[in-house]
Formats: C-alpha cells, sequence, structure tokens
C-alpha cells in the first residue's frame, strides 16, 4: 500500500466530480473490486514479507532487528486501517438499509 504526499494528490482522482465520465454501474462495480482486491493483496504482500523477516530472524540469519520492526508494523498498521476501512463500508451499509424507501 503506498502513501502519498498531499501535494501529490490529483484532485481528479479524490472526486468524481471533476470528471465527465459516463460510467456504467457494471463498470463502477467492476472497477471497485479491482481496487479493493488490488489493496487486499498489499496488505498481505506485507503480512508475507513481515512473517518472512521474522522467520529469518528467528533462524539466526542476517537481518537487522529494527528492519524486522518497521516490516511489522507497517504490517500491522496497514491490516488496522483495512479493518477500519471495512468497518466504515459496513456501517454505511447498515445505514442506508436502515432509511425509508
Amino acid at each position: 500500500m503506498t502513501i502519498h504526499n498531499i501535494n501529490s494528490i490529483n484532485p481528479g482522482h479524490i472526486s468524481p466530480s471533476f470528471e465527465k465520465k459516463n460510467v456504467s454501474p457494471s463498470e463502477a462495480t467492476e472497477k471497485f473490486s479491482q481496487l479493493l482486491k488490488k489493496s487486499i493483496d498489499e496488505v498481505n504482500s506485507m503480512q508475507a514479507q513481515s512473517d518472512q523477516m521474522t522467520e529469518k530472524m528467528v533462524r539466526g540469519e542476517n537481518v537487522d532487528l529494527h528492519q524486522v520492526m518497521i516490516a511489522s508494523q507497517k504490517a500491522s498498521i496497514s491490516l488496522q486501517t483495512t479493518m477500519e476501512v471495512r468497518n466504515k463500508v459496513v456501517e454505511a451499509y447498515q445505514e442506508i438499509m436502515r432509511m425509508p424507501m
């Protein structure tokens, strides 16, 4: 998961109102599912990298302790962020379902 500086963010990337494209619901669903899969894959790769570095350290291989701790913290923070985003999406869905028709 990459983290960008505030200066490097393109406003058109944040808000779809700047882009005047007609996107069908199926295309939007596909794009969202691809974004979600990519994000989950990035979190998974960080977890795997952290596990590999921890295993190397336990086996006594030449691995810096601070690099192991950094990888572990990156994996932990990315997982926590993913869980918080998931919680917000579930809350939004539940709020929509409570709306009267």
